[in-house]
């Protein structure tokens, strides 16, 4: 059997911990799908998953470092085959604890803040604790020598960061769309059940020496000047920032380019994959250089410093660029988001997808690349400064990695809860930026000596102030990533995200376009589909009273509803906080009546949060509830197009009460149509309902002539009897006789289909 100290075994752990990382994000893309259901996609839900998914690695890289101290190579070796069975179990049975249990037999409870965070720790434990102790078990087994540990420590993680950069664009391009949630999960499986049997035939091997320059303590000599003046304490707080740092870029990169690309499904993974891939890669050049430097220290500290200053600089380039680009120009001021069935269609045919490969891989790489590799190419450098000691090699790795997921943790929280409500996201940019200036002051503080240590500080403060002045303000930002500028634009921001309300000039004067996140959502004045959505299901109902409507926007459906005088109470439901504010200022500003109604309309009531978690808390106590018009290729759709969610609806709906959802694709109408046993399809709008759908055009007629309807509907421009033509016509009726069997190609929580859809536009 070979022994652990040759090549076959190395090529052995490295391919196998390419394969645990890989499966490590595949899981994470996973279960934050599965636990969005249960917590909520708002930004609070959303970063306490990601905080108790590191939290869990954090203590698995703290107990994996100091358990790895204590086993022999060999044993280390058979730990990490343990750790990686251990993950692939618990996957196969994490569809039950996290959507059976979680999900389906808790979520109808209102849990608070501190419960919430409590369940989601606890039910990520497990896996992403073994997930934590790879690393330095893994180390420890490839690690003969101390000379040798910056080099397969930086290694290790360069290809496990590597790997996981595949599992994500492997996961959002090809696994997710194929299989499904519960498809990926087993796939996941197997990888991990690869990575034990791919190191378990060298557990037999000889382990070779332990290191090189053994004293009788057990302890190596360290390398003369390796750690500066600094004790390891120091560098693991000043690596807790360094975590900081990166997941506050992290925030901020993936809210500035998802604007940029206006986001679909597809948008998260590509990010991830390309963040990922610039840190792995980074990890690997510098295992490399690391053994070569002389002063590493000073050498980490200075990569640091770069991190954010790249960043900032990088995305000063890019913003001031825009409009010597007609192509990226045209894009970001236009309303709706690539289509990418479409581009992929034209590389199959032959084509050069050039704007989808601008907006995927382009931009994305010029603006998150640099940094990250800068990232990555410090952390062998940092082992080069810190292992001293063969005899705490893992536990100076778990160390480490614990401070710098500690540190990523108060980053995550930090950013998505305070900074971007604050500052909004060019003022956390700058904050980055200044704060990578600390690395810099350090260096001159703690090692710089004399004039190098004045010279050191005036360059950090003259990089700092130049970063600050060249990054452009809120206003300046995204008025160029909507193709506009400040005087005809309303921006709002806070971690939930961003709106804005761009007012249209020359012949569209008077029109407003309404952006989410940089995604056309609507426009103003009233009077399209948005409308029709909203006032459909109000005139077809004989007597509503309360309705919930998932979805602002620019108010149009909302709007649409409250012409039917009838109803007393109407709750709209809005993810993004900021829009109803912007609605506020927009009446201001541009007076409309169809806003000021709306904002005048006792009866309105708005909610800040996810509509879906609003309706798991809520009673069988509404007349009518629907969803806005919603792109089925927009992030987290599906989780309003499944047929859980429709099974949701109609549980909460009262006797004779009514669903509506815009038809956007067939899948939608088989799953509403299999949940619902009466059914009315008109003009692109489905009404479900647990009892018959009265649909009476002579009645409708009656309530729309209503004067105070017609008044309703003239305040915002709206010809009623044109809007009533449009879709009050002959529908389409499915009773519960008709045979649903045949309906099996739906929507469902586990498998989105129409979100991850990449096959042939249909012509």
């Amino acid at each position: 059997m070979a022994p652990l100290t040759s090549p076959t075994f190395r090529v052995a752990a490295l391919a196998a911990f390419f394969l645990s990382g890989f499966a490590a994000l595949l899981y994470q893309v996973v279960w934050q799908r599965m636990l969005v259901l249960f917590s909520g996609a708002d930004v609070y839900a959303s970063t306490l998953i990601v905080a108790a998914f590191m939290a869990g690695l954090g203590i698995g890289h703290l107990a994996g470092g100091v358990g790895a101290d204590r086993l022999s190579r060999r044993n280390a070796l058979i730990a990490f085959a343990v750790a990686e069975l251990c993950i692939g179990v618990f996957s196969l049975g994490s569809r039950t604890l996290y959507y059976d249990v979680l999900y389906q037999s808790l979520g109808a409870h209102q849990i608070g803040t501190p419960l919430l965070s409590l369940v989601l720790f606890t039910s990520l434990l497990w896996p992403t604790f073994f997930m934590g102790v790879s690393l330095p078990l893994l180390a420890r087994a490839v690690t003969p020598t101390l000379d040798r540990a910056a080099a397969n420590v930086g290694t290790l993680y360069a290809v496990n960061t590597l790997g996981a950069a595949a599992g994500a664009m492997l996961a959002t391009w090809w696994i997710l769309p194929s299989v499904g949630l519960i498809g990926g999960l087993r796939v996941g499986a197997g990888l991990n059940l690869v990575c034990a049997l791919a190191v378990l035939p060298f557990v037999a091997g000889t382990e070779g020496p332990q290191s090189a320059g053994v004293v009788d303590s057990g302890k190596v000599s360290p390398v003369t000047g390796v750690s500066g003046t600094l004790p390891f304490a120091v560098w693991a707080a000043i690596y807790a920032l360094s975590g900081l740092m990166a997941l506050s870029l992290e925030i901020v990169w993936f809210r500035l380019l998802g604007v940029m690309m206006k986001s679909s499904a597809f948008t998260f993974g590509t990010l991830l994959a390309i963040y990922l891939s610039g840190i792995g890669a980074g990890a690997y050049a510098g295992s490399f250089v690391a053994p070569r430097l002389r002063r590493p220290g000073l050498a980490f500290l200075a990569l640091q410093t770069g991190v954010g200053l790249a960043a900032g600089l990088l995305l000063a380039v890019v913003i001031r660029s825009v409009d010597d680009v007609d192509w990226l120009r045209q894009y970001f001021g236009s309303y709706d988001p690539m289509n990418v069935r479409e581009e992929l269609d034209r590389f199959r045919q032959g084509g050069f997808p050039g704007g989808f490969l601008l907006m995927y891989v382009g931009l994305p790489a010029l603006l998150i690349l640099p940094s990250t590799f800068l990232m990555g190419f410090s952390f062998p450098v940092l082992q080069r400064v810190v292992q001293t000691d063969f005899s705490r090699l893992g536990r100076r790795i778990g160390f480490l990695m614990m401070a710098n997921i500690a540190g990523s943790v108060i980053g995550t929280i930090v950013t998505g809860w305070v900074a971007l409500d604050r500052l909004g996201t060019a003022g956390t940019m700058k904050g980055v930026a200044i704060l990578s200036t600390v690395f810099a002051l350090v260096a001159t503080a703690l090692i710089l000596r004399g004039r190098a240590r004045l010279a050191g500080v005036v360059v950090a403060a003259v990089l700092g102030a130049g970063v600050w002045r060249v990054l452009p303000d809120a206003t300046g930002l995204w008025a160029r990533l909507h193709g506009t500028t400040a005087a005809r634009m309303i921006v709002g921001e806070d971690a939930s995200g961003l709106s804005v309300f761009r007012l249209e000039p020359g012949r569209t004067e008077g029109k407003t376009t309404v952006f989410v996140n940089g995604v056309g959502q609507s426009t103003i004045p009233y009077g399209d589909i948005h409308t029709g959505l909203g006032m459909v299901p109000a005139f077809v109902h004989p007597a509503p009273r309360n309705v919930a409507i998932i979805g602002l926007g620019s108010g149009d459906t909302v709007y649409g509803v409250a012409g039917r005088q009838d109803i007393e109470r109407i709750t709209c439901i809005e993810i993004i906080a900021p829009q109803i504010e912007g609605l506020r200022r927009l009446g201001l500003r541009h007076p409309y009546g169809g806003v000021s109604g709306l904002l005048e309309d006792k009866r309105i009531q708005h909610v800040a949060g996810d509509g879906r978690i609003f309706l798991m808390h809520a009673g069988a106590d509404f007349d009518i509830i629907e969803a806005d018009a919603l792109r089925p290729t927009s992030a987290y759709a599906g989780n309003l197009y499944s047929e859980e969610y429709f099974t949701l609806v109609r549980s909460r709906l009262r006797p004779r009460g009514l669903a509506a959802t815009w038809l956007p694709t067939d899948r939608v109408h088989n799953a509403f149509v299999r949940v619902f046993p009466h059914v009315v399809s008109v003009a692109g709008i489905l009404l479900g309902s647990n009892d018959p759908i009265p649909f009476d055009r002579d009645v409708i007629a009656s309530r729309i002539a209503d004067p105070r309807v017609r008044e309703h509907y003239a305040r915002a421009g709206i010809n009623v009897e044109e809007l009533m033509a449009s879709y009050f016509v002959e529908p389409a009726i499915y009773s519960p006789e008709f045979d649903r069997k045949t309906l099996t190609d739906v929507n469902t929580d586990l498998f989105p289909r129409d979100e991850y859809d990449l096959s042939r536009p249909t012509r």
